[in-house]
């Protein structure tokens, strides 16, 4: 039997994790094992818990779990680093006869993994000079800036984000032009089948709220409180993750606590309907209904396992 490499993607709260380990448990149970690669790109931070809303070890349920707590908060996370190591990790779990089940998470993660992706160079003095220019003249002001130069890479980066414009400007400089737009849909790794989870907007956006307030009252802000004492603000991507950036304009005085629990709400669902607005150009994916009885029947049938009644865990 040839592997495939099964990829479950969808917005928060519509229960990827639990889908996951449902799926990797009916696997095992046919005589195939399972393991989860996380293709999240805020999972891979020790520490960043709670705002993730990271599998515990218990809700791990015994299914091995990669690329997660594999990065200081300090660290820079890039999409071509990641891209490496997913890949690197899924031909080891094919390697040992079990079957990669690999969770989502961010669309361009994603797409990289599974995708023919590939990525321009990177110059350490070029993106030096660039990351001079926007401490001197600030985010907005650079984006403006590429906007004049590159509007169509511009529209697709916010004004805020420095980081990205500024590896726009390095990637033009470094090979003339900055492409704004994913490739075509053409898979890299072999045997792979695509799986979202669906969810009506209203339902989701109460989850939203209601996942947000359950992490306030899990401990997000203290969280936050030890991470930056770890030296969350040294660190270049971490510090941008939802709720993580919210909590510390807060303990910085910038705005209340209930101001802060509010736009982390708005900010995850923006992110995820622009994330799924990505998903759902892509015919590939197969749709599901979120919390669905029959989902790991349907992704055994549709990967050709031959099992259907086989299930997880109840």
């Amino acid at each position: 039997m040839s592997l495939p490499v099964v990829v479950l993607i969808g917005a928060t709260a519509t229960g990827k994790s639990r889908l996951a380990i449902a799926l990797a448990h009916a696997m095992q149970d046919s005589g195939v094992g399972a393991e989860i690669v996380n293709a999240d790109s805020m999972l891979v931070y020790r520490g960043m818990d709670i705002g993730t809303a990271k599998p515990s070890m218990s809700e791990r349920s015994g299914v091995p779990h990669h690329l997660v707590d594999i990065l200081d908060v300090t660290q820079t996370a890039s999409v071509a680093d990641f891209q490496a190591l997913a890949r690197t990790t899924i031909a080891n779990i094919v390697s040992r006869g079990a079957c990669p089940v690999v969770v989502g998470g961010s669309a361009l993660y994603v797409r990289a993994i599974v995708d023919h992706f590939e990525f321009p160079g990177s110059d350490p003095t070029v993106r030096a000079r660039w990351e001079a220019e926007l401490e001197r003249v600030g985010a907005v002001a650079l984006h403006a800036r590429l906007a004049a130069e590159a509007p169509e890479s511009a529209a697709k980066i916010e004004p805020a984000n420095g980081r990205r414009t500024v590896r726009a400007f390095e990637v033009m400089e470094l090979t003339g032009g900055h492409a704004p737009h994913l490739p075509e849909w053409t898979y890299e790794l072999n045997n792979v089948h695509q799986f979202g989870l669906d969810e009506d907007r209203a339902v989701l956006d109460a989850r939203i709220n209601d996942r947000v307030d359950a992490m306030w009252c899990d401990g997000l802000v203290d969280e936050v409180r030890g991470l930056l004492a770890a030296g969350l603000r040294e660190g270049v991507t971490a510090i941008r993750a939802i709720g993580y950036r919210q909590v510390v304009a807060f303990l910085d005085g910038e705005c209340t606590e209930e101001e802060a629990k509010s736009e982390t709400k708005r900010a995850t669902r923006r992110f995820f309907r622009k994330q799924l607005g990505w998903y759902r150009r892509d015919p590939r994916i197969t749709w599901l209904q979120a919390g669905g009885q029959d989902n790991v029947a349907t992704i055994l049938a549709s990967i050709g396992w031959g099992a259907t009644e086989m299930r997880g865990p109840s």
